[in-house]
């Protein structure tokens, strides 16, 4: 009855550590998409500050171009970068919760092992 109810708990452990494991990536992935938008977001600032604000500028929506004032086009980027900026910042909370959790399962696998030697040496023999 021990032995099983420790199988079980193992199994929770790992599903719970391939979810967060899972769920860590996908938030680092996000990180990295939001960081590439920020940059794109200032250097297209960046490069209509150079121009005159008398230039006619155009936006791309699709395959379409769209006249745009050069004003209403550098509100839109400097909305876009707040908006990575404070995506950026919830993403990296998210990011340390995660990892708290992993430490956290990686912890509870451990006392689960201690209790049970038997139990790590079978892991030991399974085929991955």
């Amino acid at each position: 009855m021990a032995d099983e109810s420790i199988k079980s708990a193992f199994l929770e452990i790992q599903g719970r550590m391939i979810e967060t494991t899972r769920k860590l990536k996908q938030v680092q992935n996000q990180i990295r998409s939001k960081e590439t938008d920020k940059k794109r977001s200032f250097l297209t600032m960046e490069e209509l500050k150079q121009v005159p604000d008398d230039t006619n500028v155009y936006k791309s929506i699709g395959k379409t171009f769209v006249l745009e004032t050069k004003a209403t086009l550098m509100n839109e980027q400097e909305n876009k970068f707040k908006e990575s900026e404070t995506s950026i910042t919830a993403l990296h909370s998210s990011k340390e919760y995660l990892e708290k959790q992993i430490a956290e399962v990686e912890n509870n696998l451990r006392e689960l092992l201690q209790q049970d030697p038997g139990l790590a040496r079978q892991i030991m023999s399974m085929n991955v």
